[in-house]
């Protein structure tokens, strides 16, 4: 299956020059949809894996099906006072500033083996923060799933170490 074809390329969204790649188009097909979970699922159903992680808004669409299908939990990453419980922060740099993401602190348990889940692998900020919360809580991350991956920006090396996967690249 081609996903690009479901993928809609939104010009100059949110800045000039930008090319924002859109999945609402590949979610609302539900057999794309599913066969999309299904491989990212796939790919990682060998691994030892305790819980997926996924920063707010889309990597909760990505990992709460996978969890799901692994029958195994899920831990949203959210931004800070979103969160009901004790929770502890990390911070990252966007392209303009600086922003920051929580985890409840009885989210991970030490040595617990983490996937992490979102729609979309670009400069590595938001990984990069999420794991950070994943090892402050002595988390091992062991995998990162990604529906879609700008590797011209060279997300991959803020995950060293930690199998990748994604199911597009531009």
């Amino acid at each position: 299956m081609n996903f690009k074809d479901k993928i809609r390329v939104i010009p100059d969204y949110p800045q000039p020059g930008i090319k924002f790649k859109d999945i609402t188009t590949l979610l609302k097909d539900g057999k794309m949809f599913k066969v999309a979970i299904d491989q990212l699922v796939e790919r990682f159903k060998d691994h030892e894996i305790d819980v997926i992680v996924g920063p707010e808004a889309r990597g909760f669409v990505v990992g709460t099906p996978m969890s799901y299908a692994m029958e195994i939990g899920f831990v949203p990453v959210r931004k800070p006072g979103k969160l009901p419980s004790e929770t502890v922060e990390a911070k990252y740099s966007l392209e303009y500033g600086k922003d920051s993401l929580a985890i409840h602190k009885d989210a991970i348990e030490p040595g617990q083996r983490v996937l992490i889940a979102d729609d979309l692998l670009a400069t590595g900020g938001t990984i990069a923060a999420t794991l950070d919360l994943i090892k402050q809580l002595g988390g091992i991350p062991v995998g990162a799933a990604f529906m879609i991956e700008l590797s011209y920006l060279n997300g991959r090396d803020q995950l060293e170490g930690i199998d990748v996967f994604s199911l597009v690249q531009y």
